[in-house]
C-alpha cells in the first residue's frame, strides 16, 4: 500500500463523518470510529475523533449560536456530569456488551416507532431534560455513549432542523472537550494523532460548511425522518 493511503483514507473518512455532524447535528462517532479504528487504529482513531468533533462543535456553534437552546442545553450538560463519576463506576463493575445490548434494542425500538407510527409525546418544556441527561452522563462515562439519548430527547422535543442541530452542539462541546483535555493527559495527543488532525482539518471545514448548507435545506418531516433512521442504525451496532 503506498505511505499516502491511509492519510488520504483518513481524509476522506473524517470529511463524511463532519458532513454528517454538521447536517444532522449528532453522528460523527458513528461513522469514524469503526472505520478509522480500521485504517489507523484504535489508541489513534478515538483522540483523532475527538479533535475533530470539538473543531466541528466549535464551528457550528460560532455560525449558530443563536439557534441554540440555551436552557436545555445547560440542564442536560450539568446532569451529564453528575452522571459521569457513576458511569465510571459501571465501567468496572457492569458488562458493557449486556448494556451496549439493551441500549441498542431502546434505539432501535424509538427509531422504528417513529418510522411507522409516529405517535410519541411532544415535549413541551425542559422539565424531563435530567432524566434524560443523567443516564446520558453514565453511558458517557462509562462507555463514551452519551449521544443516543440526548439525540432521543431532543428528537421528542421536536425543535426545528437548525435548533436541534445546534443545541446538540451546546451539549457535546463541554462534554466533549472534556473528552478531549482527558486524552491530552493521558498521552494520547501523540505526533500522528496531531498530524492527521492538521493534514484534515482543511475538509472539516468543508464539510461543516457543506453540512450547514444541507441542513438548511431539510423541513421538518424530512429531517426526523432521517435523524430516526440514523437512530435505527445506531442501535443496530450497538446490539451487535
Amino acid at each position: 500500500m503506498d505511505p499516502t493511503t491511509p492519510t488520504l483514507l483518513v481524509i476522506a473518512i473524517l470529511f463524511l463523518s463532519t458532513f454528517t455532524r454538521s447536517a444532522l447535528g449528532f453522528g460523527d462517532a458513528l461513522i469514524a470510529m469503526p472505520l478509522l479504528a480500521m485504517v489507523v487504529g484504535m489508541t489513534t482513531a478515538t483522540p483523532l475523533v475527538a479533535m475533530a468533533a470539538s473543531t466541528i462543535a466549535i464551528m457550528i456553534l460560532s455560525r449558530a449560536w443563536r439557534d441554540v437552546n440555551f436552557r436545555a442545553a445547560w440542564r442536560l450538560v450539568l446532569s451529564s456530569l453528575v452522571g459521569i463519576p457513576i458511569g465510571l463506576y459501571f465501567l468496572k463493575t457492569a458488562p458493557d456488551s449486556i448494556v451496549k445490548a439493551v441500549l441498542g434494542i431502546v434505539l432501535l425500538g424509538f427509531g422504528l416507532y417513529n418510522l411507522v407510527a409516529p405517535k410519541l409525546p411532544h415535549l413541551h418544556n425542559e422539565k424531563l431534560s435530567f432524566v434524560f441527561g443523567f443516564p446520558a452522563g453514565i453511558l458517557g462515562g462509562a462507555y463514551n455513549a452519551n449521544g443516543p439519548l440526548v439525540v432521543v430527547y431532543s428528537a421528542l422535543r421536536r425543535w426545528s432542523p437548525e435548533s436541534f442541530r445546534a443545541t446538540l452542539q451546546g451539549y457535546f462541546f463541554p462534554t466533549g472537550f472534556t473528552v478531549l483535555i482527558s486524552h491530552g493527559l493521558a498521552g494520547l495527543w501523540t505526533p500522528t494523532v496531531l498530524r492527521l488532525y492538521l493534514y484534515a482539518l482543511p475538509v472539516i471545514v468543508v464539510g461543516v460548511l457543506a453540512g450547514e448548507i444541507m441542513n438548511r435545506t431539510f423541513s421538518v418531516g424530512r429531517f426526523y425522518t432521517i435523524v430516526y433512521v440514523v437512530l435505527v442504525l445506531m442501535g443496530i451496532l450497538m446490539f451487535l
